[in-house]
């Protein structure tokens, strides 16, 4: 984790005409290249790096900033693999903090539903270049933004359908737990429920996301860290 928060009144004054971001992301390589391209942008000052969930968690309690950068296929908090929840915290607890994702997800559905959990841009990582600027900017006038491969990917798959909620908490729990390798069964007596019960917690949380198969399942999970 990495924080510039030690700063002098010049640099103060400074940082008040600024763009201030928090770059999080579990691969050193890509942190490497936001940051040079960030670093080209005189209106646009990094003021914290972060490799997990918990490392955001921790800068947004000490950067202040105005936009954050996230992979979502990142090490979450309490043993989750990924960050999805902890998006869907943040952005339900500071719904004005501007939320821009790197990702390599091109399933329509997910793309789609980052969107309406919130997140202002998309950036598929293959576009950082090209679209991590418009994307910023796009989040501070209030803009949806989706970079060329993913609006592309949308448009590929057609208009996708709407996915009916948002997943409760313990849905989201069953579905982690099934995508790890356990059986309905074996998560059924891991939480002291029926099988039932189980069994319709997984199928309301992949109707919910957009999934309609195990394959849809699989390869979501993949994208998107869990496995």
């Amino acid at each position: 984790m990495r924080c510039a928060v030690a700063v002098n009144q010049q640099d103060h004054n400074k940082m008040e005409n600024e763009i201030r971001v928090i770059v999080a992301d579990d691969h050193a390589c890509v942190r490497l290249g936001v940051r040079s391209l960030l670093e080209q942008i005189p209106h646009v000052l990094l003021v914290g790096e972060a490799t997990s969930t918990h490392e955001l968690a921790e800068l947004l309690d000490v950067c202040p900033c105005d936009v954050v950068i996230t992979d979502i296929g990142m090490p979450g908090i309490d043993g989750e693999s990924n960050a999805i929840q902890f998006l869907r915290r943040l952005l339900y607890h500071t719904p004005q903090l501007p939320v821009v994702v790197l990702t390599m997800v091109y399933q329509a559905s997910i793309l789609m539903g980052l969107l309406q959990h919130g997140v202002a841009s998309v950036v598929d990582k293959r576009d950082i270049t090209s679209s991590l600027i418009h994307a910023i900017d796009a989040a501070l006038t209030g803009q949806g933004y989706l970079s060329d491969h993913a609006r592309a990917a949308i448009a590929k798959a057609g208009t996708p359908h709407p996915r009916a909620g948002v997943m409760s908490a313990g849905e989201w729990k069953v579905f982690t737990m099934y995508v790890s390798g356990m059986t309905i069964s074996q998560i059924a007596a891991r939480l002291d429920r029926s099988a039932k019960t189980i069994s319709t917690q997984k199928r309301n949380a992949m109707r919910k996301l957009g999934l309609e198969t195990e394959a849809d399942l699989i390869d979501y999970a993949c994208q998107i860290g869990l496995t």
